[in-house]
């Protein structure tokens, strides 16, 4: 027998500021009994200690997360320099302690230039990364550490804030599957003294989410259901970065059963955000290398309207 749903129907996306001490996956559960919402996920975890911008994906929304799991992000970070932890971070055991050499932002832009562009980085051990069915952060946890294979990524920028007597305050933009633990790691391993996170707020994901437009638990749960229902962006926002382009309805309805379709004078390559020429919201689609337009993940023909982020 099938489990009766206890939940509504909604789709959508809200952008939570995530307060410290709680799990990314707390969080979402939090939300998801707030809007009383039978299906929710989160677009990129963000560590206990960490604060700022979480995408929680409701419903239908959850099919596109993956487009914003993809997309870059941006930081601020405060490195405490000195001291080297367990978890690269404040909530590990100090294991090595030297003193902070005397610089002077000069100086420090020389320290940081090698770390902005392509660089390469070692995953730390408390990480979600899986090794033989384990996470890392499993591994570590009972004191065995096992070799990383070194990961490219893109710091796209990497701005001093403040330079404090035995911190640095950064802001980061950075590309997906950045560790800013490991960045501070190694910015503490430059400069001689070793050094980890003492505090980490996502201010940004992608060029269309900020920090900005967030709320925070405490401000759902002193809203009304139609105030937090507001607050909802439609789900074709999570697509906001592709190409709009517009089909009409019936080469929609042969897109909606895994067909791909020709549109004349359409796209000639990658990833488009797909409308009806009523503006009804189908999803997303790849142009294929044939010209064709295949379907990449669509909604529900219930959830259509873009501007209608709740049904049911």
């Amino acid at each position: 027998m099938s489990r009766r749903k206890t939940g509504r129907d909604i789709d959508g996306m809200l952008l939570l500021d995530k307060s410290p001490g709680m799990s990314s996956n707390g969080a979402v559960q939090r939300v998801k009994r707030l809007f009383q919402a039978n299906k929710a996920g989160h677009t990129g975890s963000l560590d206990p200690i960490a604060t700022g911008l979480l995408p929680v994906c409701l419903g239908e929304a959850t099919k596109l997360s993956g487009f914003i799991l993809n997309s870059d992000k941006r930081y601020t970070v405060r490195v405490r320099l000195g001291q080297t932890t367990t978890t690269a971070d404040i909530e590990g055991e100090i294991v090595e302690e030297k003193p902070v050499p005397k610089l002077d932002t000069d100086a420090l832009e020389t320290v940081l230039q090698p770390f902005r562009g392509e660089i390469d980085q070692i995953p730390p051990m408390y990480s979600a990364i899986k090794r033989g069915g384990q996470k890392l952060y499993e591994l570590a946890r009972k004191g065995v550490e096992v070799e990383r294979e070194p990961r490219r990524v893109s710091i796209y920028e990497l701005r001093l804030v403040e330079l404090g007597t035995d911190f640095l305050d950064l802001d980061v933009h950075c590309s997906k599957g950045t560790y800013i633990r490991s960045l501070a790691v190694d910015i503490g391993e430059s400069m001689g003294c070793g050094g980890h996170v003492e505090q980490l707020r996502r201010t940004a994901v992608g060029g269309s989410f900020d920090l900005q437009h967030a709320v925070t638990l405490a401000d759902l749960e002193s809203l009304s259901d139609e105030q937090r229902m507001s607050l909802l962006l439609p789900i074709s926002a999570i697509a906001e970065e592709l190409p709009l382009f517009k089909i009409s309805s019936e080469l929609a309805f042969f897109l909606r059963r895994g067909q791909p379709v020709f549109a004349p004078n359409g796209p000639t390559q990658g990833l488009l955000r797909l409308f009806t020429h009523e503006g009804a919201f189908i999803g997303v689609g790849e142009v294929t290398d044939d010209g064709m337009i295949a379907p990449k993940r669509l909604v529900k023909d219930a959830n259509l309207l873009a501007n209608c982020p709740a049904h049911g």
